[in-house]
């Protein structure tokens, strides 16, 4: 199993990034998927999650209304779009496997938000 992001990075605030996390070695389809993200010092926090179909969404309050989770499981991928980013957006952000526990992590992505 193999859950790969990508599409981190330094951005000022206002800017607009897209995360993107590659999945293998297990049937896509058949998982919800989530992000989540952490800052040091602090627990993980769940940033977004999407059912098997993608018919169904849900947020964090945190970014209600700036990000967006969508999949393709045609090519067995689950994105965050984060618009309007702010500093306390700042953290590494991990794709999960699951809704509520997490079965299957991946290794993060840094997102910096700075100006």
């Amino acid at each position: 199993v193999r859950l790969v992001e990508s599409g981190g990075g330094l951005v000022q605030p206002g800017d607009s990034l897209r995360l993107t996390c590659a999945a293998s070695g297990f049937t896509f389809s058949n998982y919800h998927m989530s992000w989540y993200r952490q800052v040091p010092g602090k627990q993980r926090q769940l940033v977004a999650r999407i059912t098997t179909s993608g018919s169904s969404t849900d947020y964090a309050d945190s970014v209600k209304g700036r990000f967006t989770i969508s999949r393709d499981n045609g090519k067995n991928t689950v994105s965050l779009q984060m618009n309007n980013l702010t500093r306390e957006d700042t953290a590494v952000y991990y794709c999960a496997s699951g809704w509520s526990r997490a079965q299957y992590w991946g290794q993060g992505t840094q997102v910096t938000v700075s100006s």
